[in-house]
């Protein structure tokens, strides 16, 4: 977390690499000094409010868009270079589902496999294979205008797969879908993640999903780096965490009162209260000031942060 960003992969096997990249947008500077990487086999979430970079990033590793400077380099190639080559070792899934509505899902399939010169006999095989894990195979035949946000979103994922690419790049895959449709597709990346290691970089504005499924996050702001590194590794620097009260249930108003009153910020969870551990946060006279109030405490449990208390911390503190 600091101006030599973009340390915390491993660039000598990096699947994804980019080196001072710059891109504006008229006086919009869309990416400023970006460096980050994706190793082999590493899951990386890549997080940012509207507007810091992250959808922009996406453009530039497709070949979408042309860097105004700096160096961009999927499996070691420059994507305005190579491009086809590329796109055919990418899986590219975006909130926006691409799949094509006129055609049915074993022809949408299909179509991919046309594109990317996969073997007819072998693209036929994989497609059977991908609707079946999708849970499609039902409505493999019918046309894909009539599925649902949260079967439209598992096709574009079966798309993005059917050439077996070794790196994913998955654009707010689920921003979209209602809870449950969500939870199948985010259970859907995790098993992709854990059991065919593939490389993947995930831009989510859903730090619970992100936390669940990267190795490592990388946070843009302005489309600057500020942040690289694991969410714990990211809480110690900041010097962040929570702690946990465990109340008697009676006392519970009182507490909270207290805690208001002394402008300590808490949630309750469970039976307890959960203080949100800052810098300069005294533990020691947050219980003082509870038993003072007559608060009976049964147990106080240091516990470690969440990659939400990481991603506020860092927007409230600024760019490290």
């Amino acid at each position: 977390m600091s101006g030599d960003v973009g340390t915390a992969g491993d660039t000598a096997d990096a699947v994804v690499e980019l080196r001072g990249v710059r891109r504006r947008f008229g006086e919009v500077r869309a990416l400023d000094e970006v460096s980050l990487s994706v190793g082999r086999g590493e899951v990386v979430g890549l997080l940012g409010h509207n507007g810091a970079g992250k959808t922009t990033t996406v453009r530039l590793l497709t070949g979408i868009l042309a860097a105004d400077g700096g160096e961009v380099r999927v499996h070691g190639l420059d994507p305005l270079v190579d491009g086809a080559q590329v796109r055919r070792t990418t899986g590219v899934v975006s909130a926006v589902p691409a799949v094509d509505d006129r055609l049915t899902a074993r022809q949408n399939l299909r179509f991919v496999g046309e594109v990317f010169g996969v073997d007819r006999t072998r693209a036929t095989q994989r497609a059977g294979e991908l609707l079946d894990r999708f849970g499609l195979s039902e409505r493999a035949d019918e046309r894909v205008g009539g599925f649902s946000s949260g079967m439209r979103q598992r096709l574009a994922l079966a798309r993005a797969l059917l050439a077996d690419p070794p790196l994913l790049v998955l654009d707010e895959p689920t921003a979209a879908l209602d809870p449950v449709a969500s939870r199948d597709v985010r259970d859907l990346l995790g098993r992709l993640a854990r059991e065919e290691s593939r490389s993947v970089l995930l831009c989510s504005h859903n730090l619970v999903e992100v936390q669940r499924l990267c190795d490592r996050v990388v946070v843009l702001e302005h489309g600057r780096v500020i942040a690289d590194g694991t969410p714990a590794t990211l809480a110690g620097e900041l010097g962040i965490g929570r702690v946990r009260f465990e109340i008697d249930p009676d006392d519970r108003p009182r507490a909270e009162r207290q805690l208001t009153t002394t402008g300590v910020s808490f949630q309750p969870d469970g039976a307890g209260l959960v203080v949100t551990r800052r810098p300069g946060l005294d533990v020691p006279a947050v219980i003082a000031d509870l038993v003072g109030a007559q608060v009976r405490i049964h147990a106080v449990v240091p516990e470690g942060a969440s990659l939400e208390d990481v991603y506020f911390a860092l927007h409230e503190e600024g760019p490290r």
